[in-house]
């Protein structure tokens, strides 16, 4: 390698050496604070929160200079710090000491080295009280100036008890600086409303569905509740979502002002609002997650009638579960054509679990299972040929249903009627008449009857039935004794 080359290399290791050793200084300044000790009274200024204390707010301002602000300026109505470490905040420059600056949220009366029309002029929020009402708003004293602050303007919704702001300290913004300061108008809404719009923005961000967060029922309609989940912003709960249990009124389950926890169901975003679906009843277990466990097929369970269809009865066996007695589940005993003919809302009834199914979440019930079976020993009663006295329930085309006791129903067909008498007998719903047993057939649950051809049933059954009175049994004796017509037919 000749000398030209070497002296080459030489500089380009020393180019390099160079450019780290700048990258690296860049790095280094980039960590180390601004050295800054020009801070302007009333400056605004970016800080993140380092450090809270009993008494102060310690800020770290990106400068060598750390900045304090009073503990009281975080504090809200019930004492709690509105603020937390590693928060971001937006601040003013108050007074600057060797090694800090006092920083505010607003500007006070002690920070008269600034000139009320500088603030008015950078938009600064500034300390004032409240000392007097008057026409249309209130006067305010801040910085030893009178102001004006229409009514207003004093709160975010109307001032229903204007009395009540007399005396207080609130922080204002200056929206009018005239005459040499001899007019000024300030709005404490405006202030609030930029607090307001910001909460409210971080509260939506941190929403999401299956959030659970506490709210107030504001409004109840008969399809649901209302419930304001931050101040102006509403979600609804739907009937179907307010109870596990079959429920027919809102107000059966919450009330308006009540605080209750809830779970965001779903948000739907439009142009400028937010359509939030909540539930109430998310909050707590499914029932069929948990009490199902206790129950099996046979268990005898109690329960209140909650709803009433065409093809049965709701009950509702614990709280949030429901089984379904079907219209064939009812009676034994009799013939049911509606439901609500044997039970009503709000009726507890007893009942037989006999279907249960998990995947489907259905529970099938049986109340006449659970007052007993009349047919468990239908062959120890009743036997064919056995003579018997049942009451005529109803009549068919085919033939006579009768009740032979509560829940033992037999049928006279029309045939074995022609066979005994050679013709249909007259007879009534509910006239108790003299039966043989013709054929039991105890899978089918079917009895078949006949009639007795024998003199002396039929005449126990005609003593059984009503008498017509004197009048009528006169008039059937004088049509028997009356001759009969005859025909004369003339040659």
């Amino acid at each position: 390698m000749n000398t030209n080359d070497l002296n080459m290399t030489e500089d380009i290791e020393e180019s390099e050496q160079s450019e780290e050793s700048k990258q690296f200084a860049d790095l280094i300044n980039s960590y180390v604070p601004l050295d800054r000790e020009d801070f302007q009274l009333g400056e605004r200024i970016q800080g993140k929160v380092i450090a809270i204390s009993k008494e102060s707010v310690f800020i770290d301002t990106g400068t060598k200079i750390d900045g304090v602000v009073a503990r009281s300026e975080f504090l809200d109505d019930h004492h709690n710090v509105m603020c937390k470490v590693g928060e971001d905040l937006e601040l003013f420059v108050v007074a600057v000491h060797d090694n800090e600056l006092i920083l505010s949220k607003s500007f006070s009366s002690g920070a008269s080295a600034l000139k009320l029309q500088d603030v008015y002029r950078k938009r600064i929020p500034v300390e004032g009280k409240v000392i007097e009402q008057c026409k249309g708003g209130f006067h305010v004293e801040l910085m030893k100036k009178k102001a004006f602050c229409p009514i207003s303007q004093i709160d975010l919704r109307t001032a229903a008890d204007p009395e009540s702001y007399i005396g207080k300290t609130y922080t204002f913004q200056i929206t009018a600086y005239e005459n040499k300061g001899q007019n000024i108008v300030v709005s404490r809404r405006l202030l609030l409303e930029k607090e307001f719009n910001a909460a409210k923005k971080e509260f939506m961000e941190k929403i999401t569905s299956g959030f659970i967060t506490e709210g107030v029922v504001t409004k109840i309609m008969p399809f649901g509740a209302f419930v304001e989940l931050f101040p102006g912003v509403e979600g609804l709960i739907h009937l179907s979502e307010l109870c596990w249990s079959h429920i027919q009124k809102v107000e059966d389950v919450v009330q308006t002002g009540e605080k209750i926890n809830v779970k965001v169901v779903q948000i739907e975003y439009k142009e400028k609002f937010a359509k939030i679906s909540l539930s109430l009843k998310q909050t707590e277990k499914n029932p069929w997650d948990e009490e199902i466990n206790r129950l099996n097929v046979g268990d005898y369970v109690s329960g209140k009638v909650t709803r009433l269809t065409d093809f049965g009865a709701f009950v509702e066996v614990t709280k949030g579960l429901e089984g379904l007695v079907h219209i064939s589940e009812m009676s034994y005993t009799k013939r049911v054509l509606r439901p609500e003919d044997v039970v009503k809302i709000g009726d507890r009834i007893n009942a037989i679990i006999v279907k249960m199914d998990t995947k489907a979440r259905k529970l099938s019930l049986s109340m006449k299972d659970a007052e007993g079976d009349p047919w468990m020993d239908i062959d120890q009663k009743y036997q064919k040929g056995q003579q018997v006295k049942a009451r005529l329930e109803r009549k068919e085309t085919f033939g006579y249903f009768f009740s032979l006791e509560p829940g033992i129903t037999g049928l006279l067909p029309k045939t074995n009627m022609i066979k005994a008498f050679e013709s249909q007998p007259v007879m009534n719903v509910n006239d108790v008449v003299a039966l043989v047993i013709d054929q039991i057939d105890i899978e089918q649950r079917k009895i078949t009857l006949t009639l007795s051809s024998t003199d002396e049933d039929w005449q126990s059954y005609a003593s059984d039935q009503k008498s017509l009175g004197s009048l009528g049994e006169k008039m059937i004796l004088s049509m028997q004794k009356r001759p009969a017509r005859r025909r004369i037919v003339k040659s």
